[in-house]
Parts: C-alpha cells; sequence; structure tokens
C-alpha cells in the first residue's frame, strides 16, 4: 500500500532530522504535490530549503503555506521562523503573535516573537514576550541574556537577584550558566558594578570555552589558506558600473559592521539585505566540498576552479531584496575571508571593512553572546584567542590592500564617531552613491535590524562605546599581551 501523503511528511522530516536532507526534502516535496492543501506539508518545506540557504524558495514556500490559513500553532511557529530568517520580521511576528495567542502556555512562541519585536524596534513589547516566555519556563536559559539586553536596566529595575538564584540551579550546563552570567555581566554594569560583571563574563566564557575544546590553529590555518590563494596583486581591470553592484560590510563583529550598514542601507538607492551568508553558501556548493562547514581548507583549495563569474551572478540575484532599489548591501561580518572572491565574481562591488580600537574589539567581542552553535566565533570566549584571531585579521586586510590596490575602503569605528558627516562622504563616494541627507539620521530607519546591535542603532550616533576597555584594563591584560606579542600597536 502506498504511503499517505501524511505518512510521507512524517518520514521526511525524520530522515532530515537524521542529517539526510536531501532525501528528507524529497520526500516532503513528494507530501506536498500529494496533497496541496496541507499547510503543515509546505511549512516544513520551507524550514527545510531555509535551513539549506535556498531563501527564495523557502520563502515562497512559506507564503503558499500562510495562504491556506492553517490553524496549528505550531505551523504558524515554523513559519515564522521562516520568514524571520528571510529578514522578513513583520510577517515573522504575525505569525508568532497567532501562534502564542493560540498557545500561551508554549515558552518557545512567546521567545520567537520577543526576538522579531526587537529587531523590529518595539523594545517595550520585546520585554513584555521574553517575560512571558519565563513565565512558562523560567529555565528558558535563552530568554534571560535576551531580555538582558532590551533596555539598560536600573537600580529599581533589573533581574539581578533573579539571575543570582537560577545560576544556583543545581547541575546546570555550560550553555545555561553561559546565557546566566552574561545576562549578569550586562545588568551589573549598567548598574555601575563593573568588576562583579566581568568576574560573571570570565567564568562563563571560561567554562564555555573549556566544553568546546575550541583550537586556535583550526583558524589560524583558515587564514593562510585563503592568502595562499592570493598571492599576488590581482591584475587591474576596467570597473563596471556601479548603478546595480552590492555593497558588502565586513569586519570584525561588534566593530561597527551594523551601523555603517544602517547608514548606507538609510540611503534612498540602497537596500539592506541584512546579515546574509549567501556567497559563502553559494561558493560551497559550486565547489562541492563534502565537508560540514561552509568555510574551510577543502572548500578554500577548490574555490578558484570555480567559475566565479557565474557565481556573482547567482549571488545578486538570490540576496537583492525585493523592491525598487538596484543597490543593496550584505553586511556579513565573516565575508572578509571572501575579498579576492568576490572581488574576481563581482568587480563592481562595494568593499568596506569595519575597523576599531584592537582592546574595544576584544572587549566587545568578549561582552557578546554569539549564538551558541555557531562556531565560527569560538575564539571570543578566551582573552589570548581573541588577541591571536585579532592580530591574524589585521594581517589579512593588510594582505588584501596589497591584493586589491583601491577596492577596500576601510572604516574605522572612532573616526566615524567623532566625524560622522566627513566619514559618510567619504563612504558614500566609496560606493559611488551621491550625497543623502538620510544616511546622517540612520536612527529614524524603520527597517528592521537582526543583529546584536539592534538597540544601539536606534539611538544617534554616540562615543558611550569608545574607550570602553579603560574600565577594563587590569582584566584585559591576557589580550593586551597576545596583541603586542603579534606586534600590533595599541593606542593609547
Amino acid at each position: 500500500m502506498a504511503a499517505s501523503p501524511r505518512e510521507l511528511l512524517e518520514r521526511g522530516v525524520v530522515t532530515a532530522e537524521q542529517g539526510r536532507v536531501a532525501e528528507g526534502l524529497a520526500l516532503i516535496r513528494e507530501a506536498c504535490a500529494r496533497d496541496p492543501s496541507d499547510a503543515e506539508a509546505l511549512a516544513q518545506l520551507a524550514r527545510w530549503l531555509s535551513l539549506m540557504h535556498r531563501g527564495q524558495e523557502a520563502t515562497a514556500a512559506a507564503e503558499g503555506a500562510l495562504a491556506l490559513a492553517p490553524r496549528a500553532s505550531s505551523t504558524l511557529d515554523t513559519i515564522g521562523v521562516v520568514f524571520s530568517r528571510a529578514g522578513r520580521h513583520e510577517q515573522a511576528e504575525a505569525c508568532f503573535e497567532r501562534a502564542s495567542s493560540s498557545e500561551p502556555g508554549q515558552a518557545g512562541f512567546h521567545f520567537n516573537r520577543a526576538a522579531s519585536l526587537k529587531f523590529l524596534g518595539r523594545f517595550e513589547e520585546a520585554e513584555a514576550a521574553y517575560e512571558a516566555c519565563l513565565r512558562c519556563d523560567p529555565r528558558f536559559w535563552r530568554a534571560h541574556s535576551a531580555l538582558a539586553n532590551t533596555r539598560r536596566q536600573t537600580p529599581g529595575r533589573n533581574h539581578v537577584a533573579r539571575l543570582e538564584q537560577l545560576l544556583r540551579t543545581e547541575g546546570i550546563d555550560p550553555d545555561a550558566e553561559l546565557h546566566l552570567r552574561h545576562a549578569l555581566a550586562r545588568e551589573l554594569e549598567d548598574l555601575g558594578r563593573e568588576e562583579e560583571s566581568f568576574a560573571h563574563l570570565a567564568a562563563g566564557n571560561a567554562r564555555k570555552h573549556a566544553a568546546l575544546g575550541y583550537d586556535f590553529e583550526r583558524d589560524r590555518s583558515l587564514f593562510e589558506a585563503v592568502m595562499r590563494l592570493f598571492p599576488d596583486p590581482l591584475p587591474p581591470q576596467d570597473r563596471p558600473s556601479a548603478a546595480d553592484a552590492p555593497i558588502f560590510v565586513v569586519g570584525l563583529p561588534r566593530t561597527g559592521t551594523t551601523l555603517v550598514e544602517r547608514i548606507v542601507s538609510s540611503h534612498s538607492q540602497v537596500a539592506s539585505a541584512g546579515e546574509s551568508q549567501n556567497f559563502g553558501v553559494l561558493l560551497k556548493r559550486a565547489c562541492r566540498t563534502r565537508s560540514p562547514r561552509v568555510l574551510d581548507e577543502a572548500t578554500l583549495a577548490r574555490s578558484l576552479d570555480v567559475d566565479l563569474a557565474a557565481l556573482g551572478r547567482d549571488y545578486v540575484e538570490s540576496t537583492r531584496p525585493p523592491g525598487p532599489k538596484m543597490r543593496f548591501v550584505d553586511k556579513m561580518p565573516l565575508n572578509f575571508f571572501y575579498l579576492g572572491h568576490i572581488a574576481r565574481a563581482l568587480p563592481a562591488a562595494s568593499l568596506v571593512v569595519l575597523r576599531r580600537h584592537p582592546l574595544d574589539t576584544g572587549l566587545s567581542m568578549f561582552r557578546q553572546l554569539f549564538a551558541t552553535g555557531f562556531s565560527y566565533y569560538d575564539y571570543a570566549r578566551d582573552l589570548r584567542d581573541l588577541g591571536r584571531y585579532y592580530a591574524m585579521f589585521d594581517g589579512l586586510i593588510a594582505h588584501w590592500r596589497r591584493v586589491l590596490p583601491g577596492r577596500i575602503h576601510e572604516v574605522h569605528y572612532e573616526a566615524l564617531v567623532a566625524d560622522q558627516a566627513g566619514e559618510t562622504q567619504r563612504l558614500l563616494e566609496h560606493c559611488d552613491l551621491p550625497w543623502d541627507d538620510q544616511c546622517l539620521a540612520f536612527e529614524r530607519n524603520a527597517a528592521a535590524v537582526a543583529t546584536a546591535s539592534a538597540v544601539q542603532v536606534r539611538q544617534p550616533i554616540h562615543a558611550g562605546s569608545v574607550g570602553r576597555w579603560r574600565r577594563y584594563a587590569a582584566q584585559l591584560q591576557p589580550l593586551v599581551d597576545e596583541l603586542r606579542a603579534a606586534g600590533i600597536e595599541i593606542p593609547g
């Protein structure tokens, strides 16, 4: 007897979750074909397409599922997650709101809605949704760290006592402790208790770092492999018109990449593609390497054998946001590894690199709770590894300056804060964009922000984060030692 559409769907989901994603996806597609009215099947198709970084197909499937007017809250939540991954946070929030209203006891639905509300700049509603999540499940650890970053805490309104009590929970795992300690660190810093704040950061990061078994040599090999691919300056070529060329904003995390993206995407001719992984994913797909990571030595070794011009066309087609604007900005920080590939694939693209004081960079990354499942930032949980990584990054950018003469525009965060208009003018000139006053009022940009800077970039530019490292000079000595050993200049 032939399997029913529901049986095909269930088998497809199980198969995909076991790691045989292509096989599972084929079964889910067959279930959709057998019963086109099944919203859950279409939502699962959208989910797995999204996880495979096939964004346009995923979004189309999610829209189809939503058009079937699903009632199941789990289906609405799945559709919302796909929209969120695609940067369509207003649609995502609407799905999450329906899901959480339908099943108010499900903590995860409230958490997902809170994240979308935060990305949309609706911070009071986000705070209420995070609290609703925690009422359902006080051990939904991610909600504690997210809540602490939703607003500035005050002596009369904070969560320190609750967090300290939860930290005493017997047998909590490294991830739970990491979320609680990062939440405490943020709230205690807001309250002026900086020594206690850093102690929590150090303890949480140290336990997670030990659990990961991170080896810096893995990352060193990536830097060295990239530089070997492009040993000499690329031959000069006529730059095509930038009328529809993408703008790449790259750099270490927490150095101002989101700020610059907001400035550029406030321009009347530029849309935002957010923090897209598309370039790296398309390169990986073209290389056909079987290794599990998108960026690794095996993929880099084959990367110059692919048709980079075709890859560039595919990237633009799959990444440009819908709408009339032909230019768009992609602010995936890790694209700094691919600048040589991008220059060859997209000769008209504008390349912008963010720089920041090395100690402020290291401190800000050490303070940031990166997604625990995203291994490319594992180095950020140890000050010595941060110092080594910064030195390799600094060397790679110097390499790109030599290999790509005239192509890279470096923006120093401190200079941008000190002279917003002048630095913005130079930035726009590099991107072949005319002046637009809206770029100086980026905080009025209503578009969603799905990064750790979601709160900060809704405020006018300020110098509050410049020189923050001085508050923690003693605690940062391991970082200082590594930077000096690598010959990195540390401004006073």
